[in-house]
C-alpha cells in the first residue's frame, strides 16, 4: 500500500501516473487537508481517502507531498505512528532528509525526490537521493514508483539544490524562451497561433533529436549553422547580449535561493 500525504497538484499527478501505469486503486491511499478535496480524489480515481495518522499506520510507503512550510506539522502528527521499517519518500522542495529523519523514529529510511511539472504528461525528470538510513532496496522502490511518470536519476543529496534549479525550475526557462520566440514571430508579421505552433514543434523536434541521437548539443547546433547564414547571425546577437552568461547566472541564482529556503 502506498499513501500520498497531502495530495495537491504534484501528489495528484503522481497518483494519476502510477494508476495509468497499471497499479490498482486498492493499492493506493491519499490524504487531503480539505474534505472536499479528498472527496474529489476518491471520485476521480477510486482510491481510499484517509487521515494522516491512519495512512502512517497502514501504508508500506509514505509519500510526503505537502508544501515545505507544512512539513513540520505533518511530521509531528505522524511521527508516533510510523514504524521503523516504513519507507518515507519526500517530494517537498528544499527539505533535506536529515530534517525528516530527526522528526521520525530512529532508523526510518527516507528518500528525497525533486520532480517537475511534466509529471502531468508522464515526462517528468525526477532526481532522487538517499537519506542516512535508505539502502539500495529503498532507492529501487522509489524508482519503481516514479519511473511510470518520467525519467529517474540518482544524485548525491548535496546536489539536490542544483537539481531544483536546473530541472525543477527548468520547464519555466523553456516556456520563457518560447514566449520570446513567439513574440519575435509576431514582430516579424506572423499570426500568434502560427508562431506558437512553429515554436512548439521546433522545441519538441529539437528535444527529440537531442535525446535520441546521442549527439552533443554543440554538434546539433552546428548542423543548423551554415557559413554566413541566418542562424549564425542570430547566434551572434545572442552572444552579444550575453544570453549564455545570463542563463548560467540565473540557474546559479535559483540554486542559491533554494538553499536559502531550505535554511528557513
Amino acid at each position: 500500500m502506498i499513501a500520498i500525504l497531502g495530495a495537491g497538484k504534484m501528489g495528484e499527478a503522481l497518483l494519476s501516473g502510477v494508476l495509468r501505469a497499471g497499479r490498482m486503486p486498492s493499492e493506493m491511499m491519499v490524504t487531503a487537508r480539505r474534505e472536499e478535496r479528498g472527496a474529489l480524489l476518491r471520485e476521480r480515481y477510486g482510491v481510499d481517502v484517509a487521515a494522516n495518522i491512519e495512512a502512517a499506520r497502514t501504508a508500506d510507503t509514505l509519500v510526503l507531498a505537502v508544501k515545505p512550510q507544512d512539513m513540520t506539522t505533518l511530521l509531528e502528527e505522524i511521527a508516533p505512528h510510523v514504524p521503523a521499517g516504513r519507507l518515507v519518500i519526500s517530494i517537498a522542495a528544499g527539505i533535506p532528509t536529515s530534517f525528516i529523519e530527526e522528526r521520525l523514529p530512529d532508523g526510518v529510511p527516507v528518500v528525497r525526490v525533486m520532480s517537475n511539472t511534466p509529471v502531468h504528461v508522464d515526462q517528468a525528470m525526477s532526481v532522487i537521493s538517499a537519506g542516512s538510513h535508505a539502502a539500495e532496496e529503498h532507492l529501487k522502490l522509489a524508482e519503481g514508483l516514479l519511473s511510470p511518470v518520467g525519467k529517474v536519476l540518482r544524485i548525491p543529496e548535496s546536489l539536490q539544490d542544483a537539481a531544483t534549479a536546473l530541472s525543477g525550475s527548468g520547464p519555466a526557462y523553456f516556456y520563457y524562451l518560447v514566449e520570446a520566440m513567439v513574440d519575435a514571430g509576431i514582430l516579424l508579421g506572423m499570426p500568434r497561433a502560427a508562431a506558437l505552433e512553429m515554436v512548439i514543434q521546433s522545441a519538441v523536434g529539437a528535444a527529440t533529436m537531442l535525446r535520441d541521437s546521442g549527439e552533443h548539443p554543440v554538434i546539433l547546433r552546428e548542423a543548423v549553422t551554415s557559413p554566413a547564414g541566418t542562424t549564425i547571425n542570430a547566434i551572434r546577437e545572442l552572444e552579444r547580449h550575453g544570453v549564455r552568461a545570463a542563463v548560467i547566472e540565473a540557474i546559479e541564482s535559483a540554486r542559491d535561493r533554494g538553499r536559502e529556503l531550505a535554511g528557513g
